[in-house]
Order: C-alpha cells, then structure tokens, then sequence
C-alpha cells in the first residue's frame, strides 16, 4: 500500500495521524498505549515483540495493535520514521 491511501484509510476510519522519527538505535521495554495502533514504517526498520512473537517492519510495511497491548519496540542504527494512527474507541 503506497502512502496516500493509508493515510486515506486512517482518516476515514477516524484514526488521528502523526508521524514518529526515532533517530538511530534505541529499545522501548515492555508497555503498552491507551489507544489503537495503525501505522506505516516510512523510512529505516523497527522491530516489535509482542505476544512471544517478534517481527521486523520494513518501508512500507504496515503493522496494527490494539489498545492495551504490551510490546517492546527496537530500532537499529538507522533509526526509523513512522506514520502513526492513533484511535482512542
């Protein structure tokens, strides 16, 4: 999915849209968020673990999380930029 179209999509499913740059490498322990999780990875690479499951998001991947979910977020040394939806209901 190109750039354009998710960000069509999270408006339209009523997600509030921001994007997230993390500047080379750095791990986020275990938490969670108050809110859904919809987002692209724009530039770099960011790994999540959640559920004994990890994963690797590339650009232009897309990876979604429901609200409470406890994960860890990494990132390598290229960091990552992310287009972020954030949905509270």
């Amino acid at each position: 999915m190109d750039r354009q179209t998710f960000e069509t999509e999270l408006k339209r499913d009523g997600y509030d849209m921001l994007t997230s740059t993390t500047a080379g490498a750095k791990v986020n322990p275990e938490h969670s968020h108050p809110f859904h999780v919809r987002a692209m990875v724009i530039e770099g690479a960011l790994t999540l673990t959640t559920g004994g499951t990890t994963r690797t998001y590339k650009p232009g991947e897309i990876f979604t999380m429901e609200k409470g979910c406890l994960h860890y977020e990494s990132y390598g040394p290229e960091g990552a930029v992310t287009l972020v939806g954030r949905k509270m209901s």
